[in-house]
């Protein structure tokens, strides 16, 4: 249903509930921008700002967040915490998180537990119901490929699945089916996350995710998981071989630590740095550019061959040293 950050809104209506001293929000301090606009916004509706956001940093000179640090922060926060917002995969660094050990962590602190899976889903395997988090959101235009713009989606833990109490912004669309029609004066919502949904779902952004799925169904995540961390150590290990000093890859060497990603700094200025992305666009590899100096690739298991990684690297390459 809708799209990511307004699944956020509508899952934050329910289970963001402030009360006392627990009317705080955590997140990474490098939170996809939208994620931390629309926390900020929630904030504010309650009468509260940014003394109540608290954030994870990775420490001094390092690019991805240790877990002892996490769990740290969720064990001396606790108290304060109504809210933990945490992602799958992180969007920069490409850094994949235990969900489980930290929704258990939150949990056991008294927090809700939202998780934002739009860099997770598709590309990694996730078992939401038995991580036990509230809630979770995601697009469906990355690994998805269901293209910009198409429907999200939500979760809802079926534990809230039979709860009418707790608040939320009703539509239409999230009405009891077997009573929808009788276009009555009182909202009764359809058990589980669809009883979360405003609005009908356009149909033309629904279709391309439809043709994806089964695609996915077809292939099976566990395979296509195989065949990522493959891809992904091909590729680490190429460029390494390749570029050496010339850059620094940020993502976890890990594989298990990371998803079908590596994000990659250049050594170079930070202008000369973005004339390599011009210059890979322009051959035909197609990745994606952060400020200041950082490269993301993503070798997709669906699609991308090996062969194509060996020739993003030789592109990657000549654009350094051009």
């Amino acid at each position: 249903m809708n799209s990511l950050t307004i699944n956020l809104h509508l899952m934050m209506v329910s289970f963001f509930r402030p009360a006392g001293r627990r009317n705080c929000v955590l997140i990474e301090k490098s939170a996809f921008p939208s994620d931390r606009y629309a926390v900020l916004s929630q904030l504010e509706l309650h009468g509260l700002d940014t003394r109540h956001l608290i954030e994870v940093a990775p420490r001094p000179g390092e690019h991805t967040l240790r877990s002892e640090d996490i769990h740290e922060i969720l064990e001396r926060e606790g108290p304060r915490l109504a809210l933990v917002l945490w992602p799958g995969v992180q969007y920069l660094s490409g850094q994949l998180f235990d969900l489980g050990a930290i929704t258990a962590a939150a949990r056991a602190a008294g927090a809700a537990v939202g998780l934002d899976l739009a860099h997770a889903i598709g590309n990694v395997p996730l078992e939401l119901h038995d991580w036990n988090a509230d809630f979770a959101v995601w697009c469906s235009y990355k690994y998805l490929n269901a293209g910009p713009g198409a429907i999200g989606g939500c979760f809802v833990h079926e534990r809230h699945a039979q709860r009418p109490d707790l608040p939320r912004l009703a539509g239409w669309w999230g009405h009891d089916k077997a009573r929808r029609f009788e276009m009555g004066p009182d909202f009764h919502p359809i058990a589980g996350a669809e009883g979360w949904q405003v609005s009908n779902p356009p149909v033309l952004s629904a279709a391309p995710l439809l043709a994806s799925l089964e695609l996915f169904g077809r292939a099976g995540l566990a395979r296509l998981r195989e065949k990522s961390v493959q891809l992904t150590a091909f590729m680490q290990r190429s460029i390494q071989n390749r570029l050496g000093a010339a850059v620094e890859i940020i993502t976890p060497l890990d594989a298990a630590r990371r998803g079908s990603q590596l994000s990659v700094r250049l050594a170079l200025p930070s202008e000369a740095a973005r004339r390599c992305h011009q210059r890979l666009t322009a051959a035909g590899v197609i990745g994606d550019w952060r400020e200041p100096d950082t490269l993301r690739f993503a070798p997709i298991a669906l699609y991308n061959s090996f062969r194509d990684v060996d020739t993003a690297v030789d592109a990657l390459a000549a654009a350094v040293k051009a």
